[in-house]
């Protein structure tokens, strides 16, 4: 099984590269591969609204000159994922946010590629705005009918310096704790597919509520 994290800070070796690395070594303690992606560096569009992945039914978006549509088809192929950012003014980093809003849109609109995947988010902040940005990322996990292990708080680690995050005690274990878990969920998804039956995929539905 193999889990692929995105992180979405500037900083490729930043505090929230620490705090995926934690949940990492967790995850590759219990046998699982994980790949670390960094997306924070990269020049990336945002969503044009332009619904040509819909109509298209490809599995890729249309914006070109960008590894968007390579980091879908890592998520289609891993078992588990884990979205990790910085905090910019209580939220998601622009760039991080400009990959999520493109790539859920075309996996949600193909089939809901990442229905029944594992999905975790972690944030690394200075002082405040964590939460915020936590459940911001969760919004993106929760749409797509993914599935979401805990840990015994939070997923929110502190620190300002690169590895600073590593002195949070409570914030380490949070994230050690978030790996261990995600892999048993993980491991309890894989085992359980034959004996249970996963309930069929409904058809979105749709309202408008001004007439």
């Amino acid at each position: 099984m193999k889990v692929v994290a995105f992180n979405g800070s500037p900083k490729k070796d930043g505090n929230t590269y620490h705090a995926i690395k934690i949940a990492a070594d967790a995850l590759e303690k219990e046998g699982i591969d994980v790949e670390i992606i960094h997306v924070g560096d990269k020049e990336i569009r945002g969503c044009m609204a332009c619904n040509q992945c819909m109509k298209n039914k490809n599995e890729k978006c249309v914006l070109p000159g960008d590894e968007v549509n390579d980091w879908i088809q890592k998520m289609k192929e891993a078992e588990g994922i884990i979205l990790g950012s910085p905090v910019h003014y209580s939220s998601i980093a622009a760039t991080m946010k400009a990959f999520l809003d493109r790539a859920f849109y075309v996996t949600s609109g193909n089939n809901g590629m990442l229905r029944h995947k594992v999905g975790a988010a972690v944030v690394a902040v200075r002082r405040s705005g964590g939460l915020p940005t936590f459940d911001q990322l969760n919004n993106y996990i929760n749409y797509s009918e993914m599935l979401i292990p805990t840990s015994n708080y939070w997923n929110v680690i502190h620190g300002t310096r690169p590895e600073e995050a590593l002195q949070d005690e409570e914030g380490v274990q949070i994230m050690r704790i978030l790996g261990k878990n995600m892999a048993w969920l993980m491991k309890l998804i894989e085992n359980g597919k034959e004996s249970v039956k996963a309930p069929e995929r409904e058809k979105k539905a749709y309202m408008n509520f001004i007439r």
